[in-house]
């Protein structure tokens, strides 16, 4: 059996999920694998078979999308030359997690695709949103379209959406309380947030950045490059984590029994139904950095109250379930 499995490359949940992901689909077949997109600091592994430019956004560092950064990049031409180049009959299986050009290229050339992804759960009615929708749930409907679904969620809104893939090495790994939070907020510049965090109750904070290459600390904060490894342990021995509207990061803490704290990115639309998820959950959310962000994180420092989750691991059941109900014969 051949296996296309096409991920995208903006932000790192979507490769972090497929770091589990992989191995099993291995199992099945030879494997090839597509990444698109230029905003991941994570990375496979294995081989890449195809890279693409792909259709990303760029974070900004007031707390939303930089538009101009995102313009800049923007290649409409070879994203339809990539789409047009990419021969995709040859597989018996299609998978896309959110990844454009192999979704676009599986609709041109009539070939069944499946998304196994977080963002194919809206294409459930019942999954969390909030009440004023927004042009971008055009977005989420075409960005990658496929015509099958295996959806990710907090929740089971639906029956073809599952709790979120936790990776073995998140689920292996031995907790502890040293007392520092850890943030993850790429949307923000991290001079500002070490000024606002340098203000609140005197405790440690552990900021992971995309932009800073080396480590560095202002007072209590200190502000780390992006890292696999030194995410996984910050994340392992915090009190809480301090995160955007994301999916992957604030599931894996939860599954940690972490306290979170999520801010959604401003005018993301994914983020705000994420963070709504969240919140019915019982996570707390605060909706843009202003005068009362200091009263609000020393408050969340003062509460002990942690969500309790059930995310069990059965991601090896359903790419079974998945491969044997969707693969071409």
């Amino acid at each position: 059996m051949k296996i296309l499995y096409a991920i995208q490359g903006t932000g790192n949940g979507h490769i972090s999920r497929a770091r589990e992901i992989v191995p099993l689909l291995q199992q099945y077949g030879d494997l090839d694998l597509l990444v698109s997109g230029t905003e991941a600091e994570v990375s496979l592994s294995q081989p890449l078979k195809y890279r693409f430019h792909g259709f990303s956004f760029v974070f900004g560092t007031n707390g939303g999308v930089d538009n101009w950064a995102t313009f800049k990049i923007m290649n409409l031409p070879q994203l339809w030359r990539d789409i047009r180049s990419l021969h995709l009959k040859q597989y018996d299986l299609v998978i896309n997690d959110f990844e454009p050009v192999s979704a676009w290229a599986c609709k041109l050339q009539k070939v069944p695709s499946v998304s196994l992804s977080h963002q194919c759960s809206f294409v459930s009615p019942k999954t969390p949103r909030p009440s004023k929708r927004s042009y971008a749930e055009w977005l989420l409907k075409y960005y990658s379209p496929t015509t099958h679904h295996v959806g990710f969620h907090f929740e089971r809104y639906d029956d073809f959406i599952h709790t979120p893939v936790i990776r073995s090495e998140i689920r292996n790994l031995k907790t502890a309380n040293l007392g520092h939070y850890t943030v993850y907020l790429p949307a923000y510049d991290d001079k500002f947030l070490a000024k606002l965090l340098n203000k609140t109750k005197k405790v440690q904070w552990q900021i992971f950045s995309k932009r800073q290459k080396t480590n560095d600390r202002d007072g209590n904060v200190e502000i780390f490059p992006v890292n696999n490894e030194a995410f996984n342990k910050s994340l392992a021995n915090c009190e809480g984590l301090l995160t955007g509207g994301g999916f992957e990061g604030p599931a894996e803490a939860l599954f940690l029994q972490k306290k979170v704290l999520m801010i959604p990115m401003k005018g993301q639309y994914e983020q705000q139904c994420n963070a709504l998820a969240a919140s019915r959950l019982g996570v707390p959310v605060i909706n843009e950095i202003d005068d009362h962000f200091i009263s609000q994180i020393n408050n969340w420092i003062t509460d002990d109250k942690k969500v309790q989750v059930n995310f069990p691991d059965e991601t090896a059941q359903i790419i079974d379930d998945m491969v044997k109900r969707y693969a071409r014969s």
